[in-house]
């Protein structure tokens, strides 16, 4: 749609971002839903130290999960549903995911609307390159802080 209307490209990538986010909300509360009904029997079946680990995990590094899910070529979505299962604050939640899926879409309009095709066939090419650049880069920066 961008490429139709490059005009238009920073307003299709403001209702992209929120759509998502509102979609990565529901995965949110599909995972809390998730976790309350199976969380009882994968403590029975000898998983609760299992979950607990995942939980500290989640809690300590949840944000750059959501930052690196957002932005990346990972599935998001697989992401919003261990948040909310993980029980991640929703606030962070929502304010990561936003700065996370924004950057990706409001990238993709930037280079559209300076390059038109060019960036498309460049997009197609090499976003999920970029995507796991990203990721590098993120958990180098997180290696170094810790």
């Amino acid at each position: 749609m961008s490429l139709k209307n490059r005009s238009k490209a920073y307003y299709f990538a403001t209702i992209c971002t929120l759509a998502s986010v509102l979609g990565g909300v529901a995965g949110y509360y599909i995972g809390v839903f998730a976790m309350d009904q199976i969380g009882p029997l994968l403590a029975n079946l000898g998983y609760e130290s299992k979950l607990e680990s995942a939980q500290i995990y989640f809690n300590t590094y949840g944000i750059v999960i959501i930052l690196i899910a957002g932005f990346s070529p990972v599935p998001y979505k697989l992401f919003t549903i261990s948040a909310g299962m993980m029980s991640m604050a929703l606030i962070p939640f929502v304010a990561f995911s936003l700065i996370a899926r924004g950057a990706r879409y409001f990238l993709v309009s930037f280079l559209v609307r300076k390059l038109g095709k060019m960036a498309d066939q460049w997009l197609n090419k090499y976003i999920d390159w970029l995507g796991y650049l990203l990721i590098f880069i993120i958990i180098l920066f997180v290696w170094y802080e810790y």
